[in-house]
């Protein structure tokens, strides 16, 4: 049976057919199946991060979907879309996220994309020891490298390149300072993944740890579908929690975090645009 709603008054869409009366053009009928490919162009971009698509893309970023990101419009690109290449499910978990953060303001458009399962397994360190924060840590100058020529050899030039404040020194086991990188491809911090922390270690008015980040809110596809962020294995994340571990998610569902020589998933994030 066929419902009638008076744009824009249809956001949400069940195994109804839906009739959308604009006031101009008359009604258009539409099915859920089509629904967000037909509201192209009646959705504003920043609308698009709070809709869950969760529909398969292709194997492919094609040309459309290219001009989509860089036009601004994000037509037909939903929070929860996904990309599979080389046998490696790439889910859209953002939207223009880190829009005018870094001291070099980033003003690119961009999705953040965040792989459904680990790429591989690694260590922090090869010791237990949070040393260095996470740039000093064996993940970042080493770790990364086989999930950078994976996503390069998946997006092409489409990977960007901005900038972002990480942890670079550790005190008593909390984050004690931090600069500015370039970033392509990085581990989420627990803001990212949880919308909160949980394990870094927080302000006791007299510690203060350095938590200076623009991974300042909890990524779209977290919050719009909590089960995406576990998916039943563990992996890393990027805080500091200790002198001796760094943040995870457990694949029992719960935050957690581990001693930096545990060999855990890498499920990294990264902007294509």
């Amino acid at each position: 049976m066929s419902k009638l709603i008076d744009y824009p008054a249809a956001t949400r869409f069940d195994s109804g057919d839906i009739l959308i009366k604009d006031g101009t053009n008359g009604t258009k009928k539409i099915t859920a199946k089509n629904a967000a490919i037909d509201l192209a162009g009646m959705v504003s971009a920043e609308q698009h991060r709070m809709i869950w698509g969760g529909r398969n893309l292709g194997t492919s970023v094609s040309a459309e979907q290219k001009a989509a990101i860089r036009n601004r419009t994000f037509d037909n690109l939903y929070i929860g879309d996904y990309w599979v290449i080389n046998g490696i499910t790439w889910r859209i978990w953002d939207i223009n996220y880190f829009t005018h953060s870094g001291d070099t303001e980033f003003a690119k458009p961009h999705l953040v994309i965040v792989p459904d399962s680990a790429l591989y397994s690694h260590v922090m360190n090869d010791t237990n020891t949070t040393e260095g924060g996470y740039v000093g840590s064996k993940m970042y100058k080493e770790g990364l490298e086989q999930a950078k020529t994976t996503i390069k050899a998946a997006f092409g030039d489409m990977l960007l390149t901005h900038r972002d404040y990480l942890t670079n020194a550790v005190t008593d086991g909390h984050a004690s300072a931090g600069a500015w990188f370039d970033s392509q491809v990085e581990l989420m911090n627990e803001i990212m993944a949880y919308g909160t922390h949980v394990y870094a270690p927080a302000n006791d008015g007299v510690t203060l740890p350095n938590k200076y980040t623009t991974g300042r809110q909890q990524f779209a596809a977290a919050m719009l579908n909590p089960s995406i962020v576990n998916l039943r294995y563990w992996y890393w994340l990027r805080d500091v929690v200790s002198s001796a571990g760094f943040a995870g998610v457990d694949s029992r569902g719960i935050a957690t975090s581990n001693r930096a020589s545990d060999s855990s998933g890498v499920r990294p994030y990264f902007l294509i645009g």
